[in-house]
């Protein structure tokens, strides 16, 4: 930075008009100078060259160069060609470093974030998928050690899961399949009885509940009850390292710890169904009756008439499908959970997220399935 004499002149700017463009001139001593001494152009700035005259600057410091950043950079950014060639060699290159873009611009960073965050999650996905696929595996093996009498598996545990899982989930399964009946009957009964067809109502009930919603909220409820307190248990298990014990000790987790609740699962599972579905039929005489006027005996012999072998088996077949998802997501995000309380609580989450989105993608599956072999 030049020393300024004492007879150097006060801060002078002026925009002059040209050919192409236009021209700021610089001149004086700028240090410590204010923004009202860096006039703002008297016309708006035409498209195409903005020159920058310092020949005749006499002194400057950092003032100076924030100055004029503050006026040339929203210009730059419009797109007009800026020459501050004629400036002197030290202020241009700072001004060149501070009008020169370091970081990407915002719309790009959160493109690039957006692509990295795209990338994580399907790495954290397969990786999620191909661990399922995994355990799924040795869930298969462990079933084949047990059919050939080499399994871990001991009769008293899986007896106390057999109680822990079905007579303790009974109450709650009634009580939300006599609901699911009783809205179903209301609510088909309400379109059934504008074209008077009310007699239909006990067959939407019984085909509804038997075939499909007895089987899903079954285990809609399970996955809430079992899934969690499977993942629950298991991942306090991976954090105390008593699984790491296990195997330690020459027994294998998936026969010691999988197996009862999974087998469990489908010993209870057939029982739950069908209290479920007769719960469900039955909860919904009392709106056939007391809002559409359909005489009990009648609803009861239309149930019947109403009810097929094809329907038993593909209902039995499914609510068996869902307990079975519902056990292997709470074994498998407990068996696989991290070394922390917190990661005991993400494992119940996950397991309850994991078997609820199974149960739906199996109950579109099967039904798609069964429809169009002509079930």
């Amino acid at each position: 930075m030049p020393n300024a004499s004492p007879a150097a002149e006060p801060a002078q700017s002026q925009w002059l008009r040209g050919e192409g463009g236009c021209t700021l001139r610089l001149a004086g001593d700028w240090r410590g100078a204010s923004a009202q001494q860096l006039a703002m152009a008297p016309w708006p700035v035409p498209d195409g060259r903005l020159l920058v005259d310092g020949a005749a600057l006499a002194a400057w410091d950092s003032t100076l160069i924030a100055l004029l950043w503050d006026r040339l950079a929203p210009l730059r950014r419009d797109g007009l060609v800026l020459d501050i060639e004629a400036l002197p060699e030290d202020l241009r290159a700072v001004l060149e470093q501070s009008l020169s873009p370091q970081t990407p611009a915002a719309g790009q960073d959160d493109t690039r974030q957006g692509a990295d965050g795209l990338l994580s999650g399907l790495r954290a996905w397969g990786t999620d998928a191909l661990t399922t696929i995994a355990f799924i595996g040795e869930v298969l093996l462990a079933l084949g050690r047990l059919a050939r009498g080499r399994s871990d598996l001991r009769g008293s545990d899986l007896l106390r899961q057999v109680d822990q899982t079905g007579p303790l989930s009974l109450p709650i399964v009634l009580l939300t399949c006599a609901l699911v009946g009783l809205m179903l009957a209301y609510m088909g009964g309400a379109q059934l009885d504008s074209i008077g067809a009310q007699s239909l109502i006990a067959d939407v009930v019984t085909v509804g509940m038997v075939r499909e919603m007895a089987g899903l909220m079954t285990g809609v409820i399970l996955s809430g009850r079992l899934g969690a307190s499977f993942a629950a248990q298991l991942a306090s298990m991976q954090a105390n390292e008593e699984i790491d014990a296990l195997r330690a000790l020459g027994v294998d987790p998936v026969d010691y710890l999988v197996l009862p609740r999974l087998l469990a699962l489908l010993i209870v599972a057939p029982p739950l169904l069908a209290c479920a579905a007769l719960v469900g039929v039955v909860a919904g005489l009392p709106a056939a009756s007391a809002i559409y006027g359909v005489p009990p005996h009648e609803y009861l012999q239309a149930c019947l008439n109403a009810l097929t072998w094809t329907h038993l088996w593909i209902g039995l077949f499914k609510g068996v499908l869902y307990a079975a998802l519902v056990a292997l997501a709470g074994c498998r995000e407990g068996l696989y959970a991290g070394r922390n309380a917190q990661a005991v609580g993400v494992a119940t989450t996950s397991a309850v997220v994991k078997a609820l989105v199974w149960i739906v993608t199996a109950a579109c599956g099967t039904t798609a399935v069964f429809q169009a072999l002509g079930f």
